[in-house]
């Protein structure tokens, strides 16, 4: 009977701290060109105005230390942040260690969002970190 508790839990937990790094949803191939860490330094240093970064972990941490650029949405208050968003923009995701983010990813095709990336962890940066 343990067992039957314990798997489930343990998937549950692999998941959302897993390191999930490069999913796009089906029309965001073109946004793994930012996959590389120096790729999305180049990309924040001269921001796209089509494409968003957003990085879902909660406030706190957010304003201890974020990719320069990046919007604060913390996971619990996505649902009500995206549902003004339009289907077809373009957004990077990512959060500690990239779990949190593809759970983001995966509400966000849900909604038919397509253009989308998990990122993964916010240690891929390599650089200093902006603070608020």
């Amino acid at each position: 009977m343990k067992l039957k508790t314990v798997i489930p839990a343990l998937f549950f937990l692999m998941m959302i701290i897993g390191c999930n790094t490069g999913y796009t949803g089906d029309d965001g191939v073109h946004l793994k060109q930012y996959l590389e860490p120096e790729s999305m330094k180049a990309l924040l240093e001269s921001p796209h105005a089509g494409i968003m970064v957003i990085d879902v972990r909660p406030l706190k941490a957010y304003k201890k230390g974020h990719l320069p650029g990046a919007v604060s949405v913390p996971s619990p208050e996505f649902d009500a942040w995206f549902a003004g968003k339009q289907p077809d923009e373009d957004l990077i995701v990512y959060c500690e260690t990239g779990g949190r983010a593809q759970i983001v990813v995966k509400k966000l095709e849900e909604k038919g969002f397509t253009r989308v990336m998990n990122w993964g962890g916010y240690t891929r940066w390599k650089w200093e970190y902006e603070t608020d």
